[in-house]
């Protein structure tokens, strides 16, 4: 039963998902990875009905509203939404679906040039990395998404990404971008 309420505890501060090596480190020695795993069910059962979930992430897992009362709170929070440009959400679906990928990968699908900020903001964001160097002329940066892109949109891989043929519609990615819950209530408890 320790074990259960230290991991409550730990992932109801945490400021980022904890993985499970990173609970063990928290426990007494002797302590199990299957023991973790215990209680990590433990907890998602009790939250069954609740407003928080305990969700699991690329990164771990967290604490986090549940999507449908993510809207009522989300006022509540003080730091409001960053709204990002549709170049900016095209330029992170791209990398997203095509990675690695180098800048003039991006410029060629989109058929416009890059502002010079707007590669910039997914970097600082840490949505988006540099993953390695292309063996061409110039040696041009390869891009790819990291864990902190999948936390913040809540997937536990880039397979649960939507089919591409499902964006093609504008009405169905807004509505796909709508069902997102707000970047507030993705946080942490």
């Amino acid at each position: 039963m320790q074990t259960l309420r230290v991991i409550e505890s730990a992932l109801l501060v945490a400021s980022e998902p904890l993985d499970i090596e990173r609970l063990l480190r928290l426990l007494p020695d002797g302590t199990s990875r299957d023991d973790v795993r215990q209680a990590l069910d433990e907890l998602t059962l009790e939250c069954a009905g609740r407003a928080l979930e305990l969700a699991q992430v690329a990164g771990g897992y967290r604490y986090q509203v549940r999507t449908q009362y993510a809207a009522p709170v989300a006022q509540l929070l003080a730091e409001r939404a960053p709204r990002y440009s549709r170049a900016t959400l095209e330029t992170l679906a791209i990398i997203a679906y095509r990675q690695p990928v180098t800048r003039a990968d991006i410029e060629q699908i989109r058929g416009v040039s890059l502002s010079g900020g707007l590669l910039k903001t997914l970097l600082d964001r840490g949505w988006v990395r540099v993953v390695g160097h292309r063996e061409v002329p110039g040696r041009p940066a390869v891009f790819g998404t990291t864990k902190a892109f999948l936390d913040y949109f809540g997937l536990r891989s880039l397979a649960q990404l939507p089919d591409l043929a499902d964006l093609s519609d504008p009405a169905l990615v807004e509505l796909q971008l709508d069902m997102l819950p707000p970047p507030e209530a993705a946080h942490e408890t």
